[in-house]
């Protein structure tokens, strides 16, 4: 009988031998397995996030396997690269609802998970997104989608939020036009008006630019207390180096996520990165039931390398995922999107139940919490129950 794998993908063939000796989890025959379908960037400009959501994916299900799998039967995911291209998702989204998977995992990017989600909600499929924050994912949502993770109006919260507590007056605003960028920076205005904080300048910028001195020299020039940024992943480094380079000096940076939540932010970014205030969904920190076993378990998967909150979120994703199709007890779609109605469950992701409130369906009610680099780390500063330490200010 020919072999299959806990975790299945397809990757160009000069990618194969380092996905198998680094991915893969365990022969498994395919008889006698639970299909969960789920969808991430292998290759492509989102592959990093590919990467460490496959890291997630990897621990929960040995986890899972170890422990039974589902009604004793070993778990078997079955993963398509998206290339981080939006017709190629679709495609993968239209083979995994023809494979006949119970449910599917959504990925990082909103524009992409829009409309994986969206088609998924038309073929009935139940549509699990762990990681992407576009609001109009769950809001308005539909009956199939359910997402555990943080939406983008709490990117924008948690840090504005913390300009309140200090009593900022005035922000400076540079985003990206995506469909997380823009989600997040509306949800930005509407925190800034309800706080009476004045946005002094709001600057949206394509994909694409790479000299972004021109917008840092006006905002320089308004001396605002935060510099409040949402960027393209690619750009969060190109960003920091040059507002350091023209001088500008707010009381804060802070960075809505994507590239500033990663570890090569500080890598590549260097000293340009220091005392940048950064949202994120999870961090090791957090006083969550196996949490830290969880980091070890990762740091473990990525060969060493720290995870950022997409590898936790997928890992949440799968556990969902199982605890959904045992209650269910079968693949069957409707009987699956039944049960992840009445979810309740404990993760080292955090908690993870499905509400509908203030528009959003089937929208996991989660906060964020915000790390910022000091000395060269990231180190939780908000709220105070994740961490006493305090935040460095530039002025």
């Amino acid at each position: 009988m020919k072999n299959t794998f806990p975790v299945r993908f397809r990757l160009p063939q000069a990618l194969c031998t380092l996905a198998l000796s680094s991915l893969l989890l365990g022969a498994a025959q395919a008889q006698g397995t639970v299909k969960i379908g789920a969808i991430t960037s292998l290759t492509g400009r989102f592959a990093e996030f590919g990467k460490q959501q496959m890291a997630g994916f990897k621990v929960a299900v040995d986890e899972i396997n170890r422990k039974g799998g589902i009604n004793g039967q070993k778990v078997e995911l079955q993963v398509e690269d998206n290339a981080s291209d939006v017709n190629k998702g679709l495609a993968a989204a239209e083979k995994l609802v023809n494979a006949g998977v119970g449910l599917v995992i959504c990925e990082y990017s909103s524009s992409l998970v829009k409309a994986q989600a969206q088609y998924l909600a038309r073929q009935k499929v139940p549509a699990l997104v762990t990681t992407s924050s576009g609001d109009d994912i769950t809001n308005p949502g539909s009956d199939y989608i359910f997402r555990l993770n943080q939406p983008a109006t709490e990117y924008a919260r948690v840090l504005f939020n913390i300009f309140r507590d200090n009593k900022f007056k005035t922000v400076a605003m540079f985003t990206g036009t995506g469909a997380f960028e823009k989600s997040v920076a509306d949800a930005a205005r509407g925190f800034a008006k309800q706080y009476g904080i004045t946005i002094v300048e709001d600057q949206s910028y394509d994909k694409g630019l790479t000299d972004f001195r021109p917008v840092l020299n006006r905002i320089k020039a308004k001396n605002p207390d935060a510099l409040f940024m949402v960027s393209y992943a690619e750009d969060s480094v190109a960003l920091m180096r040059q507002a350091r380079e023209v001088g500008v000096k707010p009381k804060l940076f802070a960075g809505g996520a994507a590239g500033f939540a990663l570890p090569d932010f500080i890598k590549d970014g260097g000293s340009a990165s220091e005392n940048v205030l950064v949202a994120t969904a999870w961090i090791k920190e957090l006083r969550y039931p196996g949490t830290q076993k969880l980091n070890v378990d990762l740091i473990k998967a990525l060969g060493g390398s720290d995870p950022s909150y997409h590898a936790a979120q997928a890992y949440a994703g799968v556990l969902v995922a199982a605890d959904a199709i045992r209650r269910a007890g079968s693949s069957d779609r409707e009987k699956v999107k039944a049960a992840l109605n009445t979810t309740n469950l404990q993760t080292a992701f955090g908690p993870i139940v499905f509400k509908d409130f203030e528009g959003f369906k089937n929208q996991n009610p989660i906060a964020m919490v915000a790390e910022q680099v000091q000395s060269g780390k990231f180190v939780p500063v908000y709220p105070k129950t994740a961490s006493p330490l305090k935040i460095k200010f530039e002025r």
